[in-house]
């Protein structure tokens, strides 16, 4: 084989060992730096739409909204003034809002609060702090202690007291929070 004939299989081999370590780079390192959903969106420092729920637009050309649970579903009949959704609690914690008088039964409801594996960390019963016996809403307080969880988010699950049994009688609202770490 000529010394010309050498160099060009060697630019060659060259050019195909560059483009392969770039393929490669290019797989993994998509891969690692993809986002998947709306924390990992903002972590990465894209911007974030002042809408509600609030929306993150990745380098990709993705867009993901924050989870803010089933709250716009059920403005109609309760609203959580606190916890809002996402937020950072830590044990004890108020939970207070709004419900219409027929979500509570014998002036209340029970509340729950769940770790991100799905796991019951407490329960309480929310209180209406006025007259329930409306159709018109009704504020109520409920104070709930917990261990702080492994898992650094949760659902805090507020349930109408369904006194009948009946499952179309049934009606929840849940609520994504985020707990403090230990020290």
């Amino acid at each position: 084989m000529n010394d010309r004939r050498k160099k060009a299989v060697k630019q060659i081999v060259f050019g195909v060992v560059l483009l392969a370590i770039a393929g490669v780079s290019y797989f993994f390192g998509g891969k690692a730096s993809a986002v998947s959903n709306f924390a990992e969106c903002a972590k990465a420092g894209n911007p974030i739409m002042e809408s509600y729920p609030r929306q993150c637009k990745s380098k990709e050309g993705k867009t993901f909204r924050e989870d803010i649970g089933n709250e716009l579903e059920k403005d109609n009949l309760i609203r959580i003034s606190e916890p809002r959704p996402n937020a950072v609690i830590a044990s004890p914690f108020l939970v207070k809002g709004v419900a219409r008088g027929n979500w509570f039964f014998e002036a209340s409801f029970p509340v729950k609060l769940f770790d991100g594996d799905g796991e019951l960390l407490t329960t309480g019963i929310a209180q209406a702090k006025e007259e329930w016996m409306t159709t018109e809403f009704v504020p109520f307080e409920v104070t709930l202690s917990f261990a702080t969880p492994a898992t650094t988010g949760g659902t805090l699950v507020l349930n109408k007291d369904n006194s009948s049994g009946l499952p179309e009688n049934e009606d929840t609202l849940r609520i994504p929070v985020q707990f403090e770490p230990t020290q």
